[in-house]
């Protein structure tokens, strides 16, 4: 048993540290305010054990920077069962916070009658993809949730560090340029493959400018969903002198078959990069939607420094 000195055993009562004045004190953590919004993160593609994998590490990541975040996931084209849609998804996160304002009543607590979104969907999408993001605002309609949509994860300086470590994963590019060593399949130019159409292409493009910088070759982007799109943009890389290219998706993963990748690089001759995947920042990128449409980011996502 303890007293207000101490506890009774005599063991030494480890005190909070004080809080270093000035400029240079640390900044307190950030938590999920109470009762936020859920975030749920808006899976495209076909459902598999693969593409939940991945999106409950997106989710672990967005966690681990934001303790107490009420994060869950719905797929575009769920089951309901193995893989809950985003529509059930939506519809079970509003029943719940109602019947946690219910219990509350029943108890005899003040609370305040929940209001504001119920939940901020976030796209699982490097970037805009018009089709998916059509089917995504039709399932939160079609939901009857009050929920917030938030824009898709790219362009993001983020983002292009994501790609170059993709790369340099599959020996296409020097990991660090600031190191003098050589990767012998090393390419000398960078398709960058996004789907969506124009818009993505554009967005992508972007993101390839911050890549093309970070690894001193030139990077330009095409869309796999347009014929002959690949097989342009590398005509257009080797007509200036780049001979050995590599494929670098633009994409996190699920939204494509992985077949198509494939095709595309065999068409153009290259090698390709795996796709972005749950790299790091595209969990930190996620959660960087959600505060930023609820008012709480504590700082914008910062990408590392070109090397």
């Amino acid at each position: 048993m303890s007293s207000p000195t101490g506890p009774a055993s005599g063991l030494p009562v480890r005190m909070p540290r004080p809080r270093q004045p000035g400029r240079h004190r640390r900044p307190e953590p950030l938590v999920a305010p109470e009762g936020a919004p859920a975030l749920v993160l808006a899976v495209p593609g076909v459902p598999s054990a693969a593409t939940r994998s991945l999106a409950e590490e997106v989710v672990s990541i967005a966690r681990s920077e934001l303790p107490g975040l009420d994060a869950r996931i719905g797929y575009l084209d769920g089951d309901d069962t193995e893989f809950p849609s985003l529509k059930a998804v939506l519809t079970r996160a509003a029943e719940e916070r109602t019947a946690r304002y219910e219990r509350a009543l029943a108890a005899g607590a003040e609370v305040k009658e929940p209001d504001g979104p119920v939940a901020v969907v976030v796209p699982l999408l490097a970037g805009p993809d018009s089709s998916l993001l059509r089917q995504i605002r039709q399932s939160v309609m079609d939901s009857r949730v009050a929920a917030e949509l938030t824009d898709v994860l790219g362009p993001h300086p983020l983002l292009a560090e994501a790609l170059h470590v993709r790369l340099s994963e599959a020996s296409l590019a020097r990991a660090d340029r600031a190191r003098l060593f050589t990767v012998a399949t090393a390419a000398d130019g960078i398709i960058l493959a996004s789907v969506g159409g124009e818009e993505a292409v554009q967005a992508a493009g972007i993101t390839g400018m911050l890549l093309a910088a970070r690894l001193a070759v030139p990077v330009m982007a095409a869309a796999l969903d347009q014929d002959g799109s690949i097989a342009s943009v590398a005509e257009q890389l080797r007509s200036s002198g780049s001979q050995q290219l590599a494929l670098a998706p633009y994409l996190i993963g699920p939204e494509i078959d992985a077949a198509l990748l494939t095709a595309a690089a065999e068409e153009v001759g290259c090698a390709t990069a795996e796709a972005l995947g749950a790299y790091p920042a595209i969990g930190k990128l996620a959660l960087a939607k959600y505060t930023t449409a609820l008012g709480i980011a504590p700082q914008p996502a910062q990408g590392t420094p070109a090397r």
